[in-house]
């Protein structure tokens, strides 16, 4: 490979002072060949985190989204009260037991983390606050808690901190006697799990590309050298978690890819045990594992696209003793098992929608929690006890507020726990939801949901927020989300379209939206997109699109395909160099999701890439208005990439819409750590949407006449 580092300024410094003046990064030509072709990146000194350069090129970003926002600041504070309203400050989560106590956390007004307590026995025991992040938090720009682990016996607590927003992790034991620190060791992974002698902990390490691929085991009381590694997973497309099994029996430790699985096990009485392998590795097989009472149910894809559930005695678990305990069924989707002592919890899809399947162990019978709207999201909730015959659930809808359920699995009753209050007022009747199905261009047909207020006029004339992503088989619910109501109470409709790449229609929908398929996500977006113009719930210069992450890369990709469908784009921490990240495996998820987008290395897999990868694919047109967003700290999409894109954009794109890009300086990828924060992102965003479309004059409707 030939590289050539040209220092050809062909541009002056960006006026820091002018912040109306847009920006203009510095060209400093990188050259290389790859499979023949020349690359150019004139921004790939953008890289440099420690150059003040850098810096101050982001710095002078903020400084002109700012200017060019600043008609709006009263929008935004207007939009962040209003969210601000909707979420009770002081409140606190429905209590969970587990061994002996009961476990929740509090929120209190102005404070912007949780606080996390219990009461031993009985809720009307004192409370004990066992840890209260608003404390840790203080004077830290950044606060991120990563594993909570209590010790069986009640006596230890196990979290991780990271005050980086890099992922960064320091591990802390706590004595819930005294409060005193124990033990703490820094440079650790999230995931921990106890043995039952609660003086024996294992817990993970990442390599220097933020990949699990150590589990270690702790003593209380000695020092970090005397740790043991317990396991180590060298190969780089595979990463490892460890956690404790809901039956308390056994210790987990998953090594997982993309294509293949391969689990171990130690014995929580035993810690000292030489872990065993489940299932050893083969190729384009996967399967999870969930321990019950005395045998093993493990769900996998081993002759099963949609996923089949196995039986398999936890004394010898290989395939070789598997019998099918739940068989294949085509239009099926297996998402996750939830064992317990007399009943298991299936979690499966059909349809499009989730639905959960119950089963009596000791009767031998199943049945289907049953939910009455046209499109909601249910999710299981927390449900650590293992001997009970209650199963916690949460459930919400566009339009019903998230409610948690006990759901007694013998008597099928359910009891609602708690509903998400609105203080500033909800009325659900005011708004409707609709679902269809799109049609792409390949004859498939994606699902669609739609949140309007009732009685809206479908002539074209309305704005429509457009959400999706599309990337890691991941789902995307039709979730209550109180703060999209300011959007909807000013005119838009809101839409998600369910694209390929994610699996709400089973698994070949997300097989169809990755890899040599991964055109389908984008071309499903355009689709979806174009549909909803045709159907007149909104128009071409009425439609904005957002995505963030894999689905900023999403953003990026139909921007540069379609910019003419969109009025703007809001694209939050997107990854959008795809090539130039896949290329170099020192950096974090790239080895590890060449089996997700492809290996540029590899000539087929680089020129299916190079179609759609947004940066490389900038042209000398016009753009829609849009807003870009990255966090300087963020580990899974580095603020290099949208930062070197919004730099290209900017030389070539030949429009006058508003181009912003607006950086967290102390962020991660979700942004601010701090809910009051996260919500001042939200409502700037939102701004930046309403003004797009002419409506940042306007003011909020009734939502609870």
């Amino acid at each position: 490979m030939r590289v050539c580092l040209g220092l050809a300024l062909l541009l002056p410094l960006w006026p820091l002072a002018r912040a109306q003046s847009p920006p203009v990064a510095r060209v400093v030509p990188k050259i290389d060949t790859l499979h023949g072709e020349v690359r150019e990146d004139d921004y790939f000194w953008l890289r440099e985190k420690q150059n003040p350069e850098v810096l101050a090129y982001l710095e002078a970003e903020n400084a002109y989204t700012a200017a060019g926002m600043k008609h709006t600041e009263a929008l935004q504070e207007q939009l962040y009260r209003e969210m601000l309203g909707r979420i009770k400050e002081t409140d606190l989560t429905v209590p969970y037991r587990n061994n002996g106590y009961w476990y929740y956390n509090r929120t209190e007004q102005g404070k912007p983390y949780p606080i996390y307590c219990r009461k031993k026995g009985s809720l009307d025991a004192a409370e004990d606050v066992i840890l209260d992040q608003n404390a840790l938090a203080q004077g830290k720009r950044f606060h991120a808690l990563g594993g909570f682990d209590v010790s069986p016996d009640g006596s230890r607590l196990l979290y991780l901190e990271d005050t980086t927003a890099f992922r960064e992790y320091t591990l802390y034991v706590k004595d819930l006697s005294s409060g005193r620190l124990t033990d703490s060791i820094r440079g650790v992974w999230n995931g921990t799990a106890w043995a039952d002698d609660n003086r024996t902990f294992f817990y993970l390490t990442a390599d220097s590309a933020k990949r699990g691929n150590a589990v270690w085991r702790h003593v209380i009381g000695m020092p970090r050298t005397q740790d043991v590694k317990v396991f180590q997973e060298d190969n780089v497309l595979e990463n490892v978690t460890v956690f404790r099994s809901r039956s308390g029996k056994y210790v987990l430790i998953p090594a997982d890819g993309f294509t293949s699985s391969e689990w171990r096990m130690i014995p929580t009485a035993r810690p000292t045990a030489e872990p065993r392998v489940i299932a050893a590795r083969r190729p384009n097989v996967e399967y999870s594992v969930e321990p019950a009472d005395g045998f093993l149910l493990i769900y996998t894809n081993d002759h099963a696209p949609n996923f089949r559930i196995v039986r398999a005695p936890d004394s010898d678990p290989a395939p070789a003793h598997w019998t099918d305990w739940l068989p294949h069924r085509d239009s099926v989707f297996v998402e996750n098992v939830d064992a317990f002592k007399d009943f298991v919890v299936v979690s499966e899809r059909s349809g499009g929608l989730r639905r959960l399947r119950v089963t009596d162990l000791r009767a031998n019978r199943s049945h289907y929690v049953t939910f009455p709207e046209v499109a909601y999201g249910v999710f299981p909730a927390s449900n650590p006890e293992f001997d009970t015959r209650t199963f916690r659930f949460s459930y919400s809808s566009l339009v019903t507020p998230s409610s948690v359920y006990d759901y007694d699995m013998r008597s099928r009753a359910r009891l609602l726990k708690k509903r998400q209050e609105i203080p500033s007022g909800y009325d659900g009747d005011q708004y409707e939801v609709r679902r269809f199905m799109a049609p792409a261009r390949d004859g498939v047909r994606v699902p669609v949901s739609v949140l309007l207020r009732r009685g809206t006029l479908l002539d074209g004339s309305r704005p429509l927020l457009l959400y999706a992503y599309g990337s890691y088989g991941a789902t995307i619910e039709p979730t209550f989300n109180s703060n999209v109501l300011s959007l909807v109470d000013r005119g838009f409709i809101y839409a998600i379209a369910h694209i390929r790449g994610g699996q709400e229609m089973g698994r070949r929908w997300y097989d169809d939206g990755k890899m040599m398929h991964k055109l389908n996500t984008f071309r499903d977006y355009i689709d979806v997109g174009e549909e909803l113009v045709r159907l007149k719930f909104t128009s071409r210069d009425r439609l904005v699109a957002n995505g963030g992450s894999a689905g900023g890369l999403l953003m990026g990709a139909v921007v540069n395909m379609r910019p003419d469908l969109f009025r703007a784009v809001v694209a939050d921490v997107p990854f959008v160099d795809v090539i130039n990240t896949m290329l170099d495996a020192s950096l974090p998820l790239t080895a590890q999701e060449w089996d997700q987008w492809g290996n540029p290395h590899i000539a087929e897999q680089y020129a299916y890439m190079r179609q759609y990868s947004p940066y490389d694919n900038v042209e000398a047109k016009a753009y829609p208005w849009m807003l870009v967003t990255t966090s300087f700290n963020d580990s899974q999409v580095m603020y290099w990439e949208p930062s070197k894109w919004v730099a290209k954009l900017r030389a070539r794109k030949t429009d006058s819409n508003p181009l912003y890009f607006k950086v967290n300086l102390a962020g991660g990828h979700g942004g601010s750590s701090g809910r009051y924060d996260r919500l001042r992102e939200i409502a700037f965003r939102y701004a930046f949407m309403l003004d797009a479309v002419g409506l940042a004059g306007t003011r909020q409707a009734s939502a609870n006449p």
